[in-house]
């Protein structure tokens, strides 16, 4: 009897230790280069597909127009959603803070300004991404001294209006507003030279954004591999490379990387 319970016990042992089952994991991402670029490629891409293969998991991105793809997860489409604002109500359960966002001032180095703060701004002409002024704590305090303020949903228009003179300068995440100036770069057929040096100043505390998923088992895989990840300096190398693509633009100001 006792040699049967000793077999038994054997046969269950590798069952109860035996890891959770990969699975594929269909991510619904904002549209938001260079977070997140077609193929699966980009800085914040790259941070979720390296914790979720930690995990045995495997990541597929759906790319849906930035905020929409909150409403999609909503509606009930993808196994999980990112770039989620800390505190926002949305379904399923809530990851650990894996990503953060430097919103800061972008402008022409060449201009002689410093921007050191927003009271710099008072009687400049500036853009915001959309959504900045309800976004960015203290924002809205200030763009009533601007001398000029608007937001817009195409954020390449922001680097086409600080290149053409039109703004002095933008409000925005840095290594967005990067991405987009290199996206100007080498196209012939503009009526301003894309290739102005830019400085960027960190003047707003970094934003921290979580995932959502609908199995709590993904969420809490991913919060034990995430935290894997930073303590080996996996996810630091992560954002070093990517924040080295826009040194030009970024300096040291983004995130301190």
């Amino acid at each position: 009897m006792k040699l049967l319970k000793s077999a038994a016990c054997a046969l269950l042992m590798p069952m109860m230790i035996a890891p959770a089952a990969a699975d594929e994991i269909t991510i619904l991402a904002g549209n938001l280069p260079p977070m997140f670029l077609e193929g699966g490629d980009g800085r914040e891409a790259e941070i979720i597909t390296a914790t979720l293969e930690k995990c045995g998991h495997s990541a597929t991105f759906e790319i849906q127009p930035f905020t929409r793809h909150w409403e999609s997860f909503k509606s009930g489409k993808g196994d999980a959603v990112s770039t989620v604002p800390v505190g926002m109500p949305v379904d399923g359960t809530a990851s650990e803070v894996y990503i953060h966002y430097q919103n800061g001032v972008s402008f022409l180095s060449d201009s002689g300004a410093a921007y050191e703060g927003l009271e710099d701004l008072a009687g400049k002409k500036v853009i915001g991404f959309k959504g900045a002024e309800a976004i960015i704590p203290g924002l809205a305090d200030h763009t009533g001294s601007f001398a000029d303020y608007r937001e817009v949903t195409d954020q390449i228009t922001q680097s086409r209006s600080l290149f053409g003179g039109r703004v002095d300068a933008i409000i925005g995440d840095g290594m967005l507003f990067a991405e987009y100036n290199r996206q100007l770069q080498g196209q012939t057929d503009l009526r301003f030279d894309p290739n102005q040096p830019v400085t960027f100043k960190a003047v707003f505390d970094s934003s921290p954004y979580t995932m959502a998923f609908r199995n709590p088992a993904h969420a809490e895989d991913f919060n034990r591999c995430f935290a894997e990840l930073e303590a080996d300096g996996t996810i630091a190398k992560i954002n070093t490379a990517w924040v080295d693509k826009y040194r030009d633009n970024l300096g040291t100001s983004y995130l301190n990387y």
